[in-house]
């Protein structure tokens, strides 16, 4: 073979890998035009707002492609995000994408020193922050000697966490956001509305009816302090409402 030959075949694969590099750059290039994002939207948020979210999600050196946001929050689990279990963004145009937070179910928290500890629905410590969060109750009452972030609270009766759930979710059926809910040894209830102490008794088959008056008693007290006894009414079959 000649060395002319051999020069034509060197130089026909040297301008091959240099269509391929430019193929490839062009590539790369049209693809950090086309996906860099311009418009974002969030929803699912609580705990944090859309741009706090939007910082999280878009960090580092590829945080503003869509296309790399959309494989690396694929309905993927997050760490060292409070509060956050999922996120998922999902392209709703190359240059637009939506970020959906799925938090972790909170069901009420307890006050340890400075510190705020979460639990969900079956009484398992799933966070802790300094921050109160806005609707989650905060519960009092409870008896334990420890707590250990990830398992469940070591009260002496679990039958208690069915009960924060139903009154819980019945304060999001009746749309009302209690500051705090006490539980006495004896079993009897008490919510706190700001300046309103309502005390509800231990008649759980009675709380849905409770509930379903409340929010009208509530309106009608807005302003003022005191108990709205509803742990027995009076023959007539009316609550009431002690002043400070």
């Amino acid at each position: 073979m000649s060395v002319y030959k051999s020069g034509r075949k060197v130089g026909g694969f040297v301008i091959l890998i240099l269509i391929l590099i430019a193929c490839i750059l062009g590539g790369l290039l049209y693809l950090r035009e086309t996906y860099t994002v311009q418009t974002v939207y969030v929803e699912g948020n609580v705990h944090y707002t859309e741009e706090e979210i939007r910082s999280i999600v878009m960090d580092g050196p590829l945080g503003d492609n869509s296309l790399y946001l959309s494989l690396k929050y694929k309905q993927k689990g997050v760490e060292n995000i409070p509060f956050v279990d999922v996120m998922d963004v999902r392209i709703l145009a190359p240059d637009t994408i939506k970020i959906t937070v799925y938090e972790k179910a909170l069901t009420g928290c307890i006050k340890y020193m400075d510190t705020y500890m979460y639990f969900d629905k079956d009484g398992y410590l799933v966070e802790n922050s300094g921050i109160r969060t806005e609707g989650v109750p905060q519960i009092t009452g409870l008896s334990f000697d420890y707590m250990v972030l990830g398992e469940q609270l070591p009260v002496q009766n679990e039958e208690i966490f069915e009960q924060i759930l139903n009154i819980t979710k019945l304060l999001s059926k009746y749309h009302l956001t209690t500051d705090k809910i006490h539980f006495q040894e004896s079993g009897e209830i008490t919510l706190y509305f700001d300046r309103i102490k309502v005390m509800l008794g231990k008649d759980s088959d009675s709380l849905e009816d409770k509930f379903m008056r409340l929010p009208e008693f509530l309106d009608n007290l807005q302003g003022k302090s005191g108990i709205l006894h509803m742990d027995s009414a009076e023959s007539n079959g009316k609550y009431t409402f002690k002043p400070d």
